[in-house]
């Protein structure tokens, strides 16, 4: 299966056949702790993540990354199991793991960017099938505290830079202490009309 027929099957999936593209997805539950205007301070419980990494600029690896990933949940493992799309599809820059205790602190290397997928709610490393592709891997993800700020438009890097930057001076002034690089989270397919759209950008927080 090429590459723009996978990206237009998740595309479909993700759109929930609406007409606007308005995703209908299942998402990660979470519980908002804090809320001021597009600003939330969430609590996820833990969750499974198919992640892969990719060499290049935000947009130019998104594509790769995208295909690789919907490979595997279109049955591109060794179960030729097929899963339902989730959403958000998240983007953040490739990063080192420094240390296995709290705060786990992440850096850029190079130009690579990570787009992580996450598996249905119940999914366990043991659970689910090898993917065929070595560089699909897995990620389990404890719970956390994430700082969220809202916006429609664009899921671009500019953007990501942008709303980054207002989190993080909120964040500043709040007292948190931010635990991690700030990843983009995509909810809907690429025809969404823009304003339509919701994107976020995370933080991992204390």
């Amino acid at each position: 299966m090429g590459a723009w027929s996978l990206l237009l099957m998740t595309s479909l999936l993700l759109a929930g056949c609406s007409v606007l593209g308005k995703r209908e997805s299942a998402e990660p539950p979470f519980t908002v702790l804090e809320k001021e205007g597009e600003i939330e301070i969430r609590q996820y419980g833990g969750m499974v993540l198919a992640e892969t990494v990719v060499d290049g600029g935000y947009g130019q690896s998104s594509g790769q990354a995208f295909s690789r990933l919907a490979g595997y949940i279109f049955g591109k493992n060794r179960s030729k199991q097929k899963f339902s799309m989730t959403a958000p599809v998240l983007q953040e820059p490739a990063s080192e793991k420094l240390s296995m205790t709290a705060p786990v602190l992440q850096q850029k290397q190079g130009n690579s960017w990570v787009m992580s997928f996450v598996m249905p709610e119940g999914s366990t490393l043991a659970s689910l099938p090898e993917p065929l592709d070595p560089s699909v891997t897995f990620r389990e993800v404890g719970a956390k505290k994430v700082a969220v700020i809202s916006y429609s438009g664009l899921h671009s890097e500019s953007n990501l830079r942008s709303y980054a930057e207002k989190l993080t001076v909120w964040l500043g002034k709040r007292g948190f202490r931010s635990l991690s690089a700030p990843r983009a989270a995509s909810y809907d397919p690429p025809w969404t009309i823009p304003f339509l759209r919701r994107n976020e950008v995370q933080i991992d927080v204390e």
